[in-house]
């Protein structure tokens, strides 16, 4: 495939992702909130961000329900949350929030169906100061409209390291575009591209033994665009720490 070719397919599926999102229709569903006032109770959570402001994530997030987390495949995505003023008096018309996907709201079973969580229900758990910022805290619960769009973040991708000497657990961080991450693939200084899975969350696996190597990351996100993070960290890095560059990231 020529040069020109391969721009102009990428073109068009950037032009096909724009038009899809501007054509997208809002959907019906429900918020709640939890985490306080500053947003502190919503550290950590299923996707594994620990710290939501050093992950690039801040405190305007959400805990999605079953049936919109996906057992994780929609850690990071961003929805665009208006309260639906035909159905209650609590809502602030003509305001909307954009969140970030950290976390998960599990059904409660002692509750008939699950509760607001259960399967089959889309429902927002909201930081405080994102719900806030369309429904009055008195409220407790509002109907809302929603729809997915794309991620503006600050700064590059991030990669999170824990695990073993031979086991290697990566929490990816802060992607724009869509979000969410694919598929992920790490590259020791020693080894060739070895294909990683998802664990839980965000984290992403490779069964291999990359302590002492420096490390590149390929990751697709969930829209379809591929990017290459080479020598994103030292050989010297140890667990616990997070690496990544100011500029890399998606676009869709």
């Amino acid at each position: 495939m020529s040069m020109d070719m391969a721009k102009s397919l990428i073109l068009c599926t950037v032009l096909a992702a724009c038009l899809a999102l501007a054509t997208a229709q809002w959907t019906p569903g429900t918020a709640t909130f939890y985490g306080g006032p500053d947003a502190s109770g919503t550290m950590g959570g299923a996707c594994g961000y620990d710290n939501l402001y050093n992950a690039g994530y801040g405190a305007l997030t959400a805990a999605l329900s079953q049936t919109l987390f996906n057992d994780g495949a929609s850690c990071g995505q961003c929805y665009t949350i208006t309260c639906d003023t035909t159905k209650s008096a609590w809502c602030k018309p003509g305001t909307s929030i954009t969140v970030s996907a950290t976390n998960l709201c599990p059904p409660n079973y002692a509750l008939p169906a699950g509760g607001w969580c259960g399967p089959g229900r889309p429902h927002f758990d909201m930081s405080q100061p994102a719900f806030e910022n369309i429904g009055v805290a008195q409220a407790g619960i509002i109907p809302v409209q929603y729809q997915r769009v794309q991620c503006k973040r600050s700064g590059g991708v991030r990669f999170g390291l824990a695990g073993s000497n031979y086991f290697l657990l990566v929490n990816i961080q802060n992607l724009g575009g869509s979000g969410s991450v694919g598929a992920a693939w790490v590259k020791g200084d020693k080894t060739g591209w070895i294909q990683m899975s998802r664990n839980w969350g965000a984290n992403w696996q490779a069964l291999a033994g990359l302590v002492g190597q420096g490390l590149s990351f390929a990751v697709s996100s969930t829209g379809g665009q591929y990017i290459q993070f080479l020598n994103v960290v030292p050989g010297w890095w140890q667990f616990g720490q997070t690496f990544g560059n100011n500029y890399q990231n998606f676009a869709y």
